[in-house]
């Protein structure tokens, strides 16, 4: 349940910061002189804001994707022993039944073995 909650935020928080990275004004060359471009008028702020809100939504993704890590181990696990029990159930079944190979005759040392020659046609 954790696991299927913590995809959909991510999901959710993808979305915002594809969002937010696209709302972002390009700088052009070497950064806009890191940044003096965007002091006129306010735009300052709210490259900040983008900025950081950009950061955030990093941030919650990274440790989303480590909570439905954890969770998915736990959730699997129950699955996990089912599967365990079924993986041991037909190694017994293997083990118990005879396996039919084919013996071949070793031949005693010294002996030759001819060929049978190949049918004419």
């Amino acid at each position: 349940m954790l696991y299927s909650i913590c995809i959909g935020l991510i999901l959710v928080a993808s979305i915002l910061l594809i969002l937010a990275v696209l709302v972002q004004s390009p700088k052009s060359g070497m950064a806009a002189n890191f940044g003096a471009a965007n002091q006129v008028m306010g735009v300052r702020d709210s490259a900040n804001a983008l900025e950081k809100i950009t950061w955030w939504l990093a941030g919650i993704i990274l440790a989303l994707s480590l909570v439905a890590t954890v969770s998915m181990e736990n959730e699997m696990s129950s699955g996990a022993n089912a599967l365990q029990q079924d993986a041991n159930a037909l190694l017994e079944k293997v083990a118990t039944e005879e396996v039919a190979m084919p013996q071949a005759e070793i031949p005693a040392e010294g002996e030759v073995v001819e060929a049978e020659a190949p049918a004419a046609e």
